[in-house]
C-alpha cells in the first residue's frame, strides 16, 4: 500500500513537473511573440502615466528603432533632434495620435486588449513642431471641456503648463475648486492666450496666460453711489473700491503671484450731451480712455456676447473686442452656471445714468449706476 501510495503520488509531481515546463516554454512563447507590449500602463511620461482609457490598452515602443520600455519624456533627443512620433493600433478600431502639447497618447475607439506601438523618429523639424504646438492650444482654446483641474493649482503644475505656452493638459471650461476663509468659488478657464500681445509702447503683453472668471458673481455691488456715470467705467466706485477688495479678499489669497498685471484700455469720460443711439432719446457717450496698469476688470459687452449691444461707443470696448472662448462653446454660461441664473455688471458705459449688465433671463440690459447686481470680474494668470 505504501508502494503504491507513493507511486501515485510520484506520477502526480511528474505530471505537475511537466506541466510546469510546457507552461514555461508556452510562457517564453508568449513573451518573445508580444516582449515589446507592457501589460504595466505606467511610464515615464509627463504628468507620470499613459491615460487610463478604460481598458487594458498594451503599447510598444520604439525609439529610432529601438525597442525599450521608456517613452522619451522630451519631444528632443540627445542630440537636439524633435522626435516625430506615430501611433500605430493594427487593425483594430482604436485609432490613436500623439498630443505634442502633452507629450502623451490619445486614443480613440478603445477595444479591450488593443495593442498599440509608439513609434519615435527623430526626424522632425522645429518648425513642424512648433506646427503641431500650435495647433495644439488652439485645439484647447476651441474645445470645451469642463474638467476639475483643482489638482493641477494644487500642486502647481497648472502654471507650469501656462507658462510654456502649450496649456498641456487644460482646455476651455476646466475649473478650479478653492476655499479661502468662509468663500468656496469655482474659478473657470475662460480662454488661453486671448490677451497676447495686447498693450501700448509702455508695456505689451508676452506672458502665455490664462484669462479666468468665476462660475457666478463674487459679490453683489454698485456701479456707483449716484446715477451717474460722468468718470466713465475707471472713475467708477467699482474700479476705485469695490474691484480692489475683490482682489485682495478672493484672488491675491488663492491664485497669489500668478495674477498678471498687464495694460488696459478704459473708459475715463462722458459727454452727457451726445446722443448714443441705443434708446430713443438716450444721451451720454464715452468720449475718452487711456491705459492703466490693471490686475482685474470687469467684462465687456464683447466678451460675454461678441458685439456691442447698450455699449455707447468704442472707449467702452478697449482691448476687450473678442468674445471668450467659453461663452462661444458654452453660451448658456452666459447668464447662468448649473441651476442658478445671473445677473452681473459689465464694464461698458450706456449713456449718462447707466452701465450695461447680464440679465438672468438671458437678454442685455442696462441699469442705472446705483443698481445692486452681481459683481463676476476676470483676471489672468501665468
Amino acid at each position: 500500500m505504501r508502494l503504491k501510495k507513493y507511486n501515485n503520488n510520484y506520477n502526480k509531481r511528474t505530471a505537475i513537473a511537466i506541466l510546469g515546463i510546457l507552461i514555461s516554454f508556452g510562457g517564453i512563447s508568449i513573451y518573445r511573440s508580444y516582449a515589446t507590449y507592457q501589460e504595466n500602463k505606467s511610464y515615464n511620461v509627463i504628468k507620470g502615466t499613459i491615460p487610463d482609457f478604460g481598458y487594458d490598452v498594451k503599447f510598444a515602443v520604439l525609439v529610432d528603432e529601438q525597442k525599450t520600455n521608456e517613452i522619451p519624456t522630451e519631444p528632443k533627443n540627445k542630440d537636439g533632434k524633435y522626435y516625430k512620433v506615430n501611433v500605430d493600433c493594427g487593425n483594430s478600431k482604436t485609432t490613436g495620435e500623439w498630443d505634442y502639447n502633452a507629450w502623451n497618447v490619445k486614443l480613440e475607439n478603445v477595444e479591450e486588449g488593443s495593442r498599440c506601438k509608439l513609434l519615435f523618429t527623430s526626424t522632425l523639424s522645429e518648425d513642424e513642431y512648433n506646427k503641431y504646438i500650435d495647433a495644439g492650444v488652439a485645439l484647447r482654446r476651441n474645445t470645451y471641456r469642463g474638467k476639475d483641474i483643482t489638482q493641477y493649482h494644487t500642486d502647481g503644475t497648472l502654471y507650469k503648463m501656462i507658462s510654456s505656452g502649450k496649456f498641456d493638459d487644460i482646455y476651455v471650461g476646466d475649473y478650479i475648486t478653492t476655499t479661502e476663509g468662509n468663500h468656496e468659488v469655482t474659478w473657470l478657464i475662460a480662454d488661453l492666450d486671448n490677451y497676447l500681445y495686447s498693450g501700448d509702447s509702455t508695456k505689451i503683453l508676452t506672458q502665455h496666460h490664462a484669462t479666468v472668471i468665476p462660475a457666478k458673481p463674487l459679490t453683489t455691488a454698485k456701479m456707483n453711489e449716484t446715477n451717474d456715470t460722468t468718470g466713465g467705467y475707471v472713475g467708477s466706485d467699482m474700479v476705485k473700491t469695490t474691484l480692489p477688495e475683490i482682489l485682495s479678499t478672493y484672488i491675491k489669497p488663492v491664485f497669489e503671484e500668478h495674477v498678471i498685471q498687464y495694460r488696459n484700455l478704459l473708459s475715463k469720460s462722458v459727454n452727457k450731451e451726445a446722443p448714443n443711439n441705443k434708446f430713443d432719446n438716450a444721451k451720454g457717450v464715452s468720449n475718452n480712455w487711456e491705459w492703466y496698469e490693471r490686475e482685474l476688470d470687469l467684462m465687456s459687452e464683447m466678451n460675454v456676447y461678441g458685439g456691442t449691444v447698450v455699449s455707447s461707443s468704442m472707449y467702452d470696448t478697449g482691448i476687450d473686442n473678442r468674445q471668450y472662448a467659453i461663452f462661444q462653446l458654452k453660451p448658456e454660461f452666459t447668464n447662468s452656471y448649473g441651476i442658478s441664473s445671473l445677473n452681473y455688471w459689465l464694464k461698458d458705459v450706456v449713456d449718462s445714468t447707466s452701465f450695461a449688465n447680464v440679465y438672468n433671463y438671458g437678454f442685455s440690459g442696462a441699469s442705472g449706476a446705483t443698481t445692486l447686481l452681481g459683481v463676476r470680474p476676470r483676471f489672468l494668470i501665468d
